[in-house]
């Protein structure tokens, strides 16, 4: 069965992964880090964190070789969400293999002690040798082609409601804040994805109490239709105030075998209103067979495959198809509008 997997894998790598007229991303497995890789009909690309620090050039190899198959050449924008070894740690790796243009983050860290400083010291090296993008909410980035909203950065959200948005949200009342957050993890920078009207959010590793003060007492963002689950699916975030106010048709969780995944934020996700399908880059440990999603949405099921990802291409008319590297398993969403 393994060496079936195997062939239909090879087979998936050797097409064509670019198309035209879409907005293209590719949620590439870095095993429960983060690297979303974002293709605009421009040809403008935004890359969405680096990747596990460890082992050392892994994560990036894995980055190059999805940009490859996908014809992208450079990095127009590398966002950092924080400065966490999982998001910002392939950063030096990565810049050796494409080049990286512009390089957007929330401003200085606020954790101290040798790893977080050292983590912050290889980036800005880095970083340095390109042009720096302050992220601020209510900024926008300007790739051509797509809309990408910062919604939240250095422990700050957008103040008002979006356009069509404020509705007072009945789940904040049975939501609860946690225990305030002072690490890098609420510092992340959000941001909401619009593509005509395609809409997806990725909100980094923002936790519990700030994802609330995007939905209570109303909600400032409205409905997406692809939620990337915050923090890998941990329980330290997913707060279902948000998740079900967002009511998602499909959530992508960008987890690790052992790492993310975990059972409060999957029940979370997949009891939220609207939810059509849940697609894992791992299967979970963390959770039995029947909370994972099922199989044919599950990119890497026991570990074997090096490098993998979920595929999603937008129409502008909110059309999106999503696609597993592993199996070809391919779903088409409709528009909703």
């Amino acid at each position: 069965m393994r060496k079936i997997l195997l062939i239909v894998f090879c087979a998936f790598l050797s097409t064509p992964l670019r198309a035209t007229g879409t907005l293209e991303v590719y949620f590439i497995d870095t095993e429960g880090g983060q690297a979303t890789l974002f293709i605009s009909p421009s040809g403008q690309t935004m890359l969405v964190d680096t990747g596990n620090l460890s082992p050392a050039g892994r994560d990036p190899e894995r980055i190059a070789a999805v940009a490859r198959k996908a014809g992208v050449k450079r990095i127009d924008y590398l966002l950092i969400t924080h400065y966490h070894g999982d998001h910002v740690g392939g950063v030096a790796e990565l810049a050796r293999l494409l080049p990286i243009m512009n390089f957007i983050d929330h401003g200085p860290s606020v954790e101290a002690g040798p790893e977080a400083e050292g983590l912050f010291h290889a980036y800005v090296q880095v970083r340095d040798k390109g042009h720096h993008i302050l992220a601020k909410p209510n900024d926008r980035i300007p790739i051509a082609g797509m809309d990408v909203l910062v919604l939240t950065s250095a422990g700050q959200e957008i103040a008002h409601p979006l356009a069509g948005a404020g509705s007072p949200n009945p789940a904040c009342a049975f939501t609860q804040p946690r225990e305030a957050d002072s690490s890098e993890n609420a510092q992340s920078v959000g941001t909401l994805i619009t593509f005509g009207k395609f809409r997806m959010i990725d909100l980094g590793d923002l936790t519990w109490n700030k994802e609330m003060l995007l939905a209570c007492p109303g909600n400032r963002i409205g409905t997406v239709d692809v939620y990337l689950s915050t923090h890998h699916g941990l329980s330290l975030s997913n707060c279902p105030a948000l998740v079900h106010a967002l009511r998602p048709r499909v959530a992508i969780v960008n987890n690790g075998e052992t790492k993310g995944g975990e059972p409060e934020a999957l029940r979370t996700i997949h009891s939220s209103p609207g939810i059509e399908d849940v697609w894992q880059l791992h299967f979970s440990k963390n959770v039995t067979k029947e909370e994972n999603a099922p199989t044919p949405f599950i990119v890497n099921v026991d570990g074997d495959l090096p490098t993998s990802w979920i595929k999603l291409e937008a129409n502008t008319d909110g059309q999106f198809t999503v696609s597993n590297s592993r199996n070809g398993k391919t779903k088409t969403y409709p528009s909703r509008h």
